[in-house]
């Protein structure tokens, strides 16, 4: 059976053909994304290191890596210098820049970031809003609700429509 490319039988005998072999795998997943649906604003900076599931319309951009299982669902954003990593994001939701996301689940029309840091056990449910620089651990956030800057959310259960302030 013939290779279906070369980057398939290329070998690797040095630092410089690994780099290379990489950069054509990496060019393979991207590709990959953009026919399931995603538009990459730079297909050559983003770095997908498991199995990515993308709905319709998904916009990633720059310098974004995507760890393990991450699905976005259609209409997601994704601002530059995210990291993702096993997390499931809802239909319509904004994730800003430098953002990191692990082991999150957040629903339909949320906004996070831009510095927002969703760490393991966290939920949030449809319109909650995460800003700049607030951190939600092992977290349930009620619909609606706001954390819009410099706040710590631990192991908390936060209700509907709830406005934390800052710090």
């Amino acid at each position: 059976i013939p290779a279906a490319s070369t980057l398939e039988v290329a070998g690797v005998n040095d630092k410089i053909q690994l780099a290379q072999v990489e950069a054509g795998l990496r060019r393979r997943r991207a590709d990959e994304l953009m026919l399931a649906g995603a538009t990459l604003a730079d297909p050559a900076r983003i770095d997908i290191r498991g199995d990515v599931q993308v709905g319709r319309d998904v916009f990633i951009d720059v310098n974004c890596v995507l760890i393990g299982k991450v699905h976005l669902a259609a209409g997601v954003k994704v601002g530059p210098n995210c990291v993702i990593a096993d997390s499931r994001i809802g239909d319509g939701t904004e994730i800003f820049a430098n953002c990191v996301l692990d082991h999150a689940v957040v629903a339909q029309d949320c906004r996070v970031g831009p510095f927002a840091r969703l760490r393991p056990g966290t939920v949030m449910h449809r319109e909650v809003h995460i800003g700049n620089f607030v951190e939600v651990k092992n977290s349930e956030i009620g619909a609606g609700s706001k954390a819009n800057h410099l706040t710590y959310l631990g192991d908390s259960h936060v209700g509907k429509d709830v406005n934390v302030g800052a710090g």
